[in-house]
């Protein structure tokens, strides 16, 4: 997925499933690798909130701020009722402490620097980090977490700090 690519909300999960067939394999895997209940969750890359909806699901005490650059992103997840703000990764993040940060596929496109300073900024404010992307087992040493689902060159990292 190119960072000049504009995902339409409208269609963003038939482009996404198109592009990364195992994206719902990914997604379950993703919410499966949460350490415990999260009450305060990061989600980088909300996006039209997919991830946001399906931990809602698995735990609807869970109170969700999402971050992305894309506004018309935004809007779509703000109708799950999610707090959001406009922002990029590179930013600073959101005053933790967070329970848990998730990032699903939308850490693959920033360098190898970028990641790792991310990775910094999300250790020192949260309690938790799951990671899903491509080639996300490379971060598994960065995050300080382990491999907890792969699928090719998908994969899902899971810590506890």
């Amino acid at each position: 997925m190119s960072a000049q690519f504009h995902w339409d909300p409208e269609t963003y999960l038939q482009q996404v499933r198109a592009e990364i067939p195992r994206f719902d394999e990914l997604q379950d895997a993703a919410i499966e690798a949460i350490p415990f209940p999260p009450r305060r969750v990061l989600d980088l890359g909300v996006g039209t909130g997919e991830t946001a909806r399906r931990l809602l699901a698995a735990y609807p005490e869970a109170e969700i701020t999402g971050l992305d650059s894309s506004a018309e992103m935004l809007f779509r997840a703000r109708e799950l009722g999610i707090e959001t703000r406009l922002a990029r990764m590179e930013d600073p993040l959101p005053d933790g402490p967070w329970d848990l940060v998730i990032a699903v596929l939308s850490v693959g496109e920033l360098d190898d620097e970028g990641k790792r300073d991310l990775l910094r900024r999300v250790r020192e404010q949260s309690r938790s980090l799951v990671l899903a992307d491509t080639d996300a087992a490379e971060l598994a040493e960065s995050a300080g977490g382990e491999v907890t689902w792969s699928e090719g060159d998908l994969a899902v990292v899971a810590a506890a700090y």
